[in-house]
């Protein structure tokens, strides 16, 4: 089954859009915040470079091909790491 989790922060402007966006589209996601959480904090840190840079989303596609990691992305290109 197909999962996005989505790391942010309660002032992230481009958060606050993409959640918009993910939820006029239908796509479920479980957001953490990583101001709450340091756990995914280094997560986001791992994946940008030492940088806390949110949006970051974890995409695990259906067909199970891995997952995918985005920092910042358009609801187009989360649908399109879905379908891989």
């Amino acid at each position: 089954m197909a999962s996005v989790t989505m790391y942010t922060t309660t002032w992230c402007g481009y958060c606050r859009r993409l959640k918009s966006q993910l939820d006029r589209e239908g796509i479920a996601y479980t957001e953490i915040d990583i101001e709450r959480d340091p756990e995914a904090a280094a997560v986001v840190e791992r994946v940008n470079n030492g940088n806390q840079t949110v949006p970051t989303l974890v995409v695990v596609p259906d067909s199970g091909s891995g997952e995918v990691t985005m920092t910042n992305p358009s609801v187009a290109e989360v649908k399109k790491a879905l379908a891989a």
